[in-house]
């Protein structure tokens, strides 16, 4: 019993920094398209939908699955 309520504390204290790590991440991915890439066009639209998927995600309060979406296009950009 103690392990699951110890589980629980730490899942709960962990969103809010999941939730805060999505805005940055977008930040940084955005400041990678400014600055410009080699990437393919292909590759360019995929990271902008991931990148607006992330965004949705974290809108919508997934923000485990916007922090995981979001880091599928910060390895493609490779930051």
């Amino acid at each position: 019993m103690k392990q699951l309520t110890l589980a629980a504390a730490i899942i709960l204290l962990a969103a809010p920094l999941l939730a805060g790590q999505c805005p940055a991440d977008i930040a940084a991915i955005d400041a990678a398209l400014a600055a410009g890439t080699e990437l393919s066009e292909v590759d360019l639209v995929t990271v902008q939908e991931l990148r607006d998927e992330g965004q949705s995600l974290h809108d919508a309060g997934d923000h485990d699955a916007s922090v995981q979406t979001l880091a599928e296009a910060k390895a493609m950009l490779g930051i």
